[in-house]
């Protein structure tokens, strides 16, 4: 009888055993798949983030709360409506010094003005997106540089479009033909540049030519710079 009863204990350890290998093998199989399903899920929401993602790079404050509107708002398939909003408010508080003393307002608690802005806006049919920038940027006593930030999200805008905004300094005002043709050069030099819109600007001082300012690069090609240049060139 004993022999008899010292293999049924083998038989049960070698089962336990099995059993144990089983649950083990299972457990790794499962934390894998997991793995592999926060892996993929992390993937497709960085491909999601970078499809809506600017197609200009700017940098600073500003920049950050714009490019994070511009994200949800992508998302959200409201890029023209929030830059809209966001118009609309910067230009109340350019001409409302009752809304633009509120905004700037250092005296006001963060959580007190968060919560006023988002009454004003109550009912107004503002987009969630536009009421979430302007709470946060009041909870993080920043609600003074809302028309920056409405700025630099319509930067992003035009960069969307294809929109490049040119200055045109001349000595005497331009002719339509002179500015189309100046708008023309300017696309065909600008790279994914689909509309520019000109600006034009006059003063005598530089007697003839042009100068241009695109964002931050100036081309001077006036009378004035030319003469200076002469100048400056030793005979």
């Amino acid at each position: 009888a004993r022999p008899r009863l010292h293999r049924s204990n083998k038989n049960h350890q070698h089962t336990s055993v099995t059993q144990t290998h089983t649950r083990t093998m299972l457990s790794a199989f499962s934390r894998a798949a997991s793995r592999r399903v926060v892996a993929t899920t992390a993937f497709r929401s960085f491909a999601t983030d970078a499809a809506h993602k600017p197609v200009i790079d700017l940098h600073g404050i500003h920049a950050r709360y714009a490019n994070a509107t511009y994200v949800a708002a992508s998302k959200g398939g409201m890029l023209d409506q929030v830059e809209s909003e966001l118009n609309g408010l910067a230009a109340a508080a350019s001409t409302s010094t009752a809304f633009s003393s509120f905004l700037e307002n250092p005296l006001i608690p963060r959580d007190e003005k968060s919560a006023q802005i988002a009454k004003l806006l109550d009912g107004s049919k503002v987009s969630t997106i536009t009421v979430n920038l302007c709470t946060t940027l009041a909870g993080n006593a920043k609600l003074g540089d809302l028309p920056k930030v409405a700025t630099t999200y319509a930067q992003l805008m035009k960069a969307k479009r294809g929109q490049v905004d040119a200055t045109i300094i001349s000595a005497e005002p331009l002719t339509k033909k002179q500015t189309d043709d100046i708008a023309a050069a300017i696309k065909a030099t600008s790279k994914d540049a689909k509309e520019v819109v000109i600006k034009s600007e006059t003063d005598d001082s530089i007697i003839g030519g042009i100068q241009v300012q695109i964002g931050d690069q100036f081309l001077d090609l006036s009378v004035k710079s030319r003469i200076e240049e002469i100048s400056r060139t030793p005979i």
